[in-house]
């Protein structure tokens, strides 16, 4: 017999919702979209038909007939949404970042623990076809032993607009925004740093949160470097690699973004094929284009079903989750002290990280 798709609620239907959840969802193995929580019903009955919309999260929270929550709503809700379902019994997704703080992260991570549900953060960028081809040159050893690693996500947005994601009192501001991906790409390649700095700064006029950021991540011999900003226009690379035996660089951001703002998804023939390479310069002057993986954002809802039904593994498990909130959070502290922190995780915390 066929295996029933396990039901999902999705709570949130601006930006993350729309542009990233619900076509993921909806593309996934095993996985129905069955109801959206959100006021925006006229626009859903014309982008979801067939999809139930009720108006609050509580709604879908306690709904017996959902499996799996998503939560896609403002940042100062995640944490609050993500424990409610987890005492709903759900199993839950929250997109990044996990939450505000490291005492909401450490709660929810144990809540989930203690209850047996899968808690997964979506770091879909983990999935970006650039950072795929970085850790494969990086495996190579085709660089050699890396020594420095820039990082940068930038935008060119130089106009402040009167919404959350630009205040700081709701969880706003870039470090939360783009600070979320560049961390846990980092901890992904190199595992937790002994100390971390940082730097937070409101440049446009009439900024009400943070819109560039820097961050250092100290691993002894080799130091990574984590920057994004609303004022750049392009340029800089989103990668620099540099090690002992040449750099790799590559410029632009994943294609599946937009991508999947002008209506594609996964399975299309174009879906993430980029032909923009990255280019290898070797010590010696010489320069040679390498081709950029293909991205695959649609792993990450099919490996959360796969948990679920207890056949894999937990894509982005709460354990990492809390240690990328401790670099978030220390980062802060840090630029406000201006110095080096070390992160206040605990041995445990830091043999879950390692798994």
């Amino acid at each position: 017999m066929a295996e029933a798709p396990l039901r999902v609620a999705l709570i949130g239907y601006g930006a993350a919702g729309r542009i990233f959840h619900a076509p993921l969802i909806r593309h996934a193995p095993g996985l129905e979209l069955a109801l959206v929580a959100s006021r925006r019903r006229d626009e859903l009955a014309h982008a979801l038909p067939g999809v139930e919309v009720v108006s609050l999260a509580e709604e879908a929270l306690l709904r017996p007939d959902i499996d799996l929550v998503a939560i896609a709503s403002p940042n100062a809700t995640h944490a609050p949404l993500a424990e409610a379902a987890l005492r709903a019994g759900r199993h839950v997704v929250v997109d990044k970042p996990f939450t505000l703080s490291l005492v909401d992260a450490r709660r929810l991570a144990a809540l989930a623990a203690a209850s047996g549900r899968v808690l997964a953060v979506f770091q879909n960028r983990r999935w970006d076809g650039d950072f795929l081809a970085l850790r494969a040159v990086l495996a190579s050893g085709q660089i050699g032993r890396l020594t420095w690693l820039e990082s940068r996500f930038d935008r060119f947005r130089p106009q402040v607009q009167d919404r959350w994601r630009e205040r700081a009192d709701e969880g706003g501001g870039i470090w939360l925004d783009l600070g979320p991906h560049l961390v846990d790409q980092a901890l992904q390649l190199f595992g937790l740093p002994a100390r971390v700095g940082g730097r937070l700064r409101r440049q446009r006029d009439g900024a009400a949160a943070d819109d560039g950021c820097e961050a250092w991540l100290d691993y002894g011999n080799l130091q990574v470097s984590l920057s994004a900003s609303m004022l750049v226009g392009g340029g800089l690379p989103r990668f620099a690699a540099h090690g002992t035996a040449g750099s790799w660089i590559r410029h632009g951001l994943d294609v599946q973004e937009d991508q999947l703002k002008a209506g594609l998804v996964p399975g299309d023939t174009a879906w993430a094929e980029d032909a923009r390479p990255a280019r290898l310069r070797r010590g010696e002057g010489e320069s040679v284009d390498l081709p950029v993986a293909r991205g695959r954002y649609e792993a990450f809802y099919a490996a959360v079903g796969e948990a679920i039904r207890g056949r894999g593994a937990n894509p982005v498990p709460a354990a990492q989750a809390v240690a990328t909130m401790a670099v978030l959070e220390t980062v802060v502290e840090a630029a406000r002290l201006g110095c080096m922190l070390p992160l206040p995780l605990n041995a445990a915390e830091r043999a879950a990280f390692a798994g």
